[in-house]
């Protein structure tokens, strides 16, 4: 098979990323006999620095004819560069908003899985992390207080700032649906994260959501406060299977679970839709002060581009092949920085995409 794959290799460590992630895949398809043609483009930063804005009509063109997108990070420090000294809508990250709302990916899945050979790489307790834990963030991607309204004026003499929080029972319901078919495939769990005691718009997805469950009488619902999920997660992340969220929340508690695994650089995200096409990316940003010296963790968008291959191409086996990969490579003592510890032997950014190469090919 023949797929259309948009690179989007973005700002700091990104390309460094992504290309170990292409590695991975051309890998994959000469294994399986498939074949993957890259189209690059820019985004972000980059996409300042040639064009003047953060996500071209050309980019988002190109995205939408492809099978799927592939990211790597897009940004950089905010205290450094010109980009930030650029209207909101103008700055790297904007081009990221753009690209999901102009694809119309209104689902993050962002699963935080603690691997077994990483249990020392987690900053909790012992006694907390021995049992493992396997959930998912089932995060709005399109609504809420980053879509809304915004201004900033004065009123009465004071600068004012306003940013508003919307969403309509269409947004919240089509999401909810996505969290109980994803529970469906798993343990059978969903924890409804919002902040029903003080925002109607809490109130609404705590309604919404409910309707939705009784659809799903094989899955069980609990709804759970932001600020009690927060302390839950390092309480005892095992307790969650779904957890399933609103568009800030879900940006503030993903990262949140990716820590727990014991490095964010571990985990991977899809933004999925209607429609097969996706958008892959790694959970963290573009980490500018490690760009260039080969010190990046290159998995979780290796781990991205294993979901692209089970989300937006139906090539499970595939998908298996390079989470097996990852996990015989750690299996066998290599780790980048991020999740160094002692006795282990410590690998650049290349190597490691190299080490998954090759676990790949031994697979076969």
């Amino acid at each position: 098979m023949e797929y259309k794959v948009t690179l989007i290799p973005g700002d700091g460590i990104g390309p460094e990323i992504i290309g170990e992630a292409k590695k991975v895949l051309e890998t994959v398809g000469e294994q399986y006999g498939h074949v993957f043609n890259f189209t690059e483009v820019l985004m972000g930063g980059a996409s300042i620095d040639a064009y003047g804005e953060p996500l071209t009509a050309e980019t988002l063109e190109t995205a939408k004819n492809s099978d799927a997108v592939l990211l790597g990070a897009v940004g950089g420090d905010v205290g450094k560069t010109s980009w930030y000294s650029l209207p909101p809508e103008k700055r790297p990250e904007a081009g990221l908003l753009g690209i999901r709302k102009g694809l119309e990916l209104f689902a993050n899945v962002r699963p935080a899985l603690l691997f077994d050979e990483l249990k020392g790489a987690c900053p909790l307790k012992d006694e907390i992390s021995k049992g493992g834990f396997d959930f998912v963030v089932m995060r709005e991607l399109t609504g809420g207080l980053y879509f809304g309204d915004r201004y900033t004026k004065e009123v009465n003499g004071l600068m004012t700032a306003v940013d508003t929080l919307t969403y309509n029972e269409d947004e919240i319901r089509r999401i909810a649906k996505w969290g109980f078919e994803f529970a469906m495939k798993r343990r059978k769990k969903v924890t409804s994260v919002d902040k029903a005691n003080v925002l109607d718009s809490s109130r609404l997805w705590r309604k919404v959501v409910a309707e939705v469950a009784k659809d799903y009488p094989e899955v069980t619902l609990e709804n759970m406060l932001v600020d009690n999920c927060a302390m839950q997660l390092v309480k005892d992340p095992s307790q969650f299977d779904v957890i399933l969220t609103e568009n800030m929340f879900g940006d503030i508690l993903s990262d949140e679970a990716s820590m727990v695994t014991g490095s964010i650089g571990m985990l991977p995200s899809a933004s999925l839709g209607k429609t097969k096409l996706g958008l892959y990316e790694p959970s963290h940003g573009s980490a500018p002060d490690i760009a260039g010296q080969d010190k990046a963790n290159p998995i979780a968008t290796i781990l991205s581009a294993g979901m692209m291959l089970r989300y937006s191409f139906d090539l499970t086996k595939e998908a298996d092949a390079i989470d097996a990969a990852v996990k015989k490579v750690l299996e066998s003592g290599y780790r980048t920085g991020d999740i160094y510890s002692e006795g282990k032997t410590l690998v650049g950014t290349k190597k490691m995409g190299e080490l998954i190469c090759d676990a790949i090919k031994g697979l076969k």
